[in-house]
């Protein structure tokens, strides 16, 4: 008796407010759900047929079990003032939040009119981003991070509504899921985070993933941020839930976990076996906690409705999912020849200075002195701009090399301000925060040294391929900078150039400048420009004397142009950052030793990149070097060299040649730094040999 009481005030004390009993909901609402429920259910028995067929719906994850939070989530989720963001088994979320049947088969049959993604996404990837639910990736949980941005411009434009990030108890065990989630409690964000807790990550069972029994109780020790268990089978339970959780969340503005214990009564996906690691006993059990027939039972024994009413829903949804059926079989699949489309939106066009030039008048400024004072300059002209990082915000520091020194003095706390030292969570909730309004830009510190950047490279691929994976819907409009390279003594983790990894995907665009005027150029263009940019900052030179030039107030450079640094006919050096001061030096020794003219082309955007320019140079000089600081092998160097050849084979006289890093890490000790970097002497050597080829 006592455990009986025990149990029953723990659950008065998560959920206060029992609006929904049998009693207090009307006929025509519990009509209404069970309809749903049932249009769910038949649609995710019907999914696996269209596979069979071989008509489409090649990944299926039923979510059979999972009825009364699925229900739940959708009906608390109104989409003039909320973003909800599903996982790949929240069929009956997305239905409850008013997506149809037909839009649904139109998401699993992959055709070019599903309004998800236009057939680019994997199939039971629900979204309308008109209704702001959102298109989600394949990596599980990684939206939690997106919905805390999103939340975090919610609390900033004092916008009243929730963002809600659903996702299977499994996906928890994600380290950038912990990173949400302290981050939505540290920043008092209005998120509910909804657990589906199915005892399963595919064939991985609960107790591998997590010595808790539940994992909503992993963050028990979490400040600002309530729990609410539920019995996620049951409508009633979910409804209580769900509806508290948004009624705390609006109230207080600090998130809530709702955990729901759910069954999954099929396999993970049509891809697994489940009576592999399930036995009959247990698959018994999860049938009988069917809540199909749980909702049946409340409806008959309450005489809420008689069996023959129930029945004639049935049918009716049957019908309205033959005539769905029909539609769609008829809609185009994707065109082949859309695969270009939206890879990366236009950018911002400069008009003043189309080919990123100027006139060279004006006191020199240093490199970051120019990106100071670019950012500064964009904040005053777009107050939707907003930055954050590790450091960036600090009385007068900004930054480890104080670029973004005094930014926060002038904008405020609410506009720049430090972000934990989790890189995952920087980028991840820039991407969410994007999702807003089109008119928010945001500028990121991705790592305080780029070498610390891989902890966020899942985010950054889902920052790639967002426009592309919506067919155009949603691009992130982020910069992310990133102090990049060596020559300073660093070493590990302070001294590696990182673009050979990071400009192989498609969908952002890579800048890499190496003079004053550039960087403040690039810089501007970027922040003005739809879909994120890649900035590359050569630290080694925010301070050197070479790098410093005069600054126009309001220059711009367009995207995927380079800039003949110095001109030649005898070879052709391609390079960019740190090089291109390096190679200068060195077309200057060659200059006084040979009487050779060697041209210096600096690319300054790698992505897109001026191909025309390049080969322009080498069709001239019939000789090409090309030198970055990048480890040779495997580094962006290789893509050049392979153009130059492709497209410039008539036009050379000798072979292509790279010059670059050791395929080694960058030591500390000068002495290790100076063997493995590219240096003057390295490039005048080279050169010289392609010369004399």
């Amino acid at each position: 008796m006592g455990t009986t009481t025990t149990k029953k005030k723990a659950v008065k004390e998560l959920v206060e407010t029992q609006a929904f009993t049998p009693e207090s909901v009307d006929p025509e609402t519990f009509k209404e759900w069970y309809r749903l429920m049932v249009l769910g259910r038949k649609l995710d028995d019907k999914a696996p047929n269209y596979l069979k067929q071989a008509l489409g719906w090649s990944y299926h994850a039923p979510y059979a079990g999972h009825d009364g939070i699925q229900l739940a989530i959708g009906q608390v989720f109104n989409r003039q003032t909320d973003h909800l963001f599903p996982y790949y088994r929240d069929m009956l979320t997305a239905l409850s939040a008013g997506i149809t049947a037909e839009e649904i088969l139109l998401n699993g049959l992959s055709k070019a009119t599903d309004m998800a993604s236009g057939g680019r996404h994997m199939s039971n990837h629900f979204a309308k981003p008109e209704w702001n639910i959102h298109n989600v990736s394949s990596s599980t949980g990684n939206h939690t991070l997106h919905a805390v941005g999103v939340a975090r411009a919610m609390k900033r434009y004092g916008h009243k509504g929730v963002a809600i990030s659903s996702q299977g108890e499994s996906s928890v065990s994600e380290g950038y899921v912990y990173e949400a989630i302290n981050g939505a409690s540290n920043e008092k964000l209005p998120v509910i985070f909804v657990f589906q807790d199915n005892g399963y990550g595919i064939s991985v069972p609960k107790k591998d993933q997590t010595a808790n029994r539940k994992a909503a109780d992993n963050f028990r020790g979490f400040k600002n941020l309530r729990i609410i268990h539920c019995d996620g089978k049951d409508v009633l339970s979910s409804m209580n839930a769900m509806h508290e959780a948004k009624k705390h969340v609006l109230e207080t503005g600090e998130p809530v976990i709702v955990h729901a214990s759910v069954v999954r009564i099929g396999s993970h996906s049509n891809s697994d076996r489940h009576d592999l690691y399930r036995d009959e006993r247990e698959l018994h059990c999860v049938k009988a906690h069917d809540p199909m027939g749980k909702i049946q039972k409340l409806l008959l024994n309450n005489k809420i409705y008689k069996q023959e009413e129930l029945d004639a829903i049935d049918k009716e949804v049957a019908k309205e999912i033959a005539g769905a059926h029909k539609k769609v079989m008829k809609a185009p699949d994707p065109d082949p020849a859309s695969i270009y489309d939206h890879v990366i939106p236009e950018p911002h066009v400069p008009e003043k200075y189309p080919d990123g030039t100027h006139d060279g008048r004006g006191e020199k400024k240093k490199l970051i002195t120019a990106l100071n004072e670019t950012l500064k300059a964009e904040f005053r002209h777009n107050p939707d701009t907003f930055i954050w990082g590790q450091d960036v915000a600090y009385k007068e520091k900004g930054g480890i090399f104080n670029v973004t020194k005094g930014m926060q003095k002038e904008f405020g706390i609410e506009r720049v301000f430090n972000a934990p030292i989790a890189e995952d969570y920087i980028v991840g909730t820039a991407n969410g925060m994007s999702r807003f309004n089109e008119k928010i830009r945001l500028v990121i510190e991705g790592a305080e040294f780029a070498d610390y950047f891989w902890p966020a490279m899942e985010q950054y691929v889902e920052m790639t391929h967002d426009y592309w994976r919506s067919n155009g819907k949603f691009a992130p409009n982020v910069t992310i900078r990133l102090a990049s390279g060596g020559y300073i003594g660093g070493g590990l983790y302070h001294s590696q150039t990182t673009e050979g990894a990071l400009t192989a995907f498609p969908g952002i665009r890579v800048v890499y400048p190496s003079f004053a005027d550039d960087a403040a150029g690039l810089l501007r263009t970027s922040m003005r420009s739809r879909g994120p940019t890649l900035f590359l900052e050569p630290k080694a030179l925010y301070n050197a004397k070479a790098a410093e030039t005069p600054v126009p107030d309001d220059f711009e450079v367009p995207f995927g142009k380079a800039r003949i640094r110095r001109k030649g006919n005898d070879l052709s050096i391609i390079t960019y950052g740190n090089t291109t001061h390096l190679s200068i030096q060195a077309a200057g020794a060659i200059k006084e030793e040979t009487g050779k003219e060697v041209e210096v082309v600096d690319i300054r955007s790698l992505i897109p990149l001026d191909s025309e320019t390049i080969l322009q140079s080498v069709k001239k000089t019939s000789r090409a070097l090309v030198v970055h600081e990048d480890k040779v092998f495997a580094g962006f160097g290789g893509e050049l060299a392979s153009q130059i050849t492709e497209r410039g084979f008539e036009y050379l006289d000798a072979p292509v040649k790279r010059v670059g890093s050791t395929f080694t890490p960058v030591g500390f000790h000068k002495n290790l730094e100076q063997a493995i970097l590219p240096s003057a002497e390295k490039i005048k050597d080279a050169a010289l040999e392609l010369l004399n080829y």
